[in-house]
């Protein structure tokens, strides 16, 4: 026999409203360090792999964290955070006995306190937003948009959102083109993950995000979702502290504060489904 002898690698994969993650638990370390981009990018392909919009590896916590938990976007490219995959990441806590109903989970954008309130259901508080900016003009098509943007957490989760009534009737190539431009967007240095919303009733919207690190559109983006929220609440387009969110995934619901015009305490709940767990043999 010739050749480096393959182990098998154990994972779960999941689905927080139809955005589906690979969780690998490598508190011994067995996995390197700099393995991480290139395993996400590996294990994430469709059809070709296991297949998922993003990989989760559960690390052993590094200060009062419960554990650690690293994301990588399917790409390979390091994600700060992400809100259905930290859901998802909750109840994986949970079910291998990492933590209690509420745990404190240490990520890349700070520590995401999450909460189980059924088997299949958690909430997550998002952080708190920062580098806000209600109102962007970005020109489009002949007519300006306006976008608002804001980072969660520090170093933040770039997210960008504006209404767009029709986003769910026109072409998908021309609405991918549209969030492919404002995802890299000059005014946005780190990019931005894009969220269209249409307004459904006073605390009802249906969205869609265009993901970076994704670059295509995702069914489901959680932190899009406390954006889309803290950015109607700022805009003055909502009074009431708690959002519905129909993804083509399913239905998100987020729940906010506001102290002295800035918005905090955003709580974002949903599913967190276990969909299988097997042993990659691929490389």
């Amino acid at each position: 026999m010739t050749g480096k002898e393959v182990h098998p690698m154990k994972f779960t994969k999941m689905q927080g409203a139809g955005n589906d993650f690979i969780v690998l638990d490598n508190r011994s370390g067995e996995i390197r360090e700099n393995e991480y981009s290139a395993l996400a990018a590996r294990l994430c392909r469709r059809r070709l792999s296991i297949g998922a919009d993003g990989l989760m590896i559960v690390l052993p916590a590094q200060g009062i964290g419960d554990y650690a938990m690293r994301f990588y976007n399917s790409d390979g490219s390091l994600g700060e955070m992400c809100g259905n995959g930290a859901r998802c990441i909750a109840r994986y806590g949970y079910d291998l006995g990492l933590a209690g109903d509420i745990q404190r989970i240490e990520t890349t954008a700070g520590i995401v306190v999450g909460q189980r309130i059924e088997e299949d259901l958690y909430c997550v508080r998002l952080n708190d937003p920062t580098a806000v900016e209600t109102e962007i003009g970005i020109p489009w098509d002949g007519q300006i948009l306006s976008v608002s943007y804001m980072e969660l957490g520090d170093p933040g989760i770039p997210h960008a959102v504006l209404e767009l009534p029709e986003w769910d009737t026109m072409p998908e190539d021309e609405l991918r083109s549209l969030g492919a431009y404002i995802r890299s967007y000059a005014a946005f240095p780190k990019g931005a993950n894009v969220t269209f919303r249409k307004r459904l009733g006073r605390d009802h919207v249906k969205a869609v995000t265009y993901e970076r690190g994704v670059e295509d559109f995702t069914l489901a983006c959680g932190t899009g979702a406390g954006a889309t929220a803290a950015a109607m609440r700022l805009r003055g387009e909502i009074r009431d502290e708690t959002l519905r969110l129909d993804f083509p995934g399913g239905e998100l619901q987020v729940s906010l504060s506001v102290e002295e015009d800035a918005v905090c305490d955003i709580y974002l709940t949903g599913p967190a489904v276990v969909v299988a767990e097997g042993e990659y043999i691929g490389r």
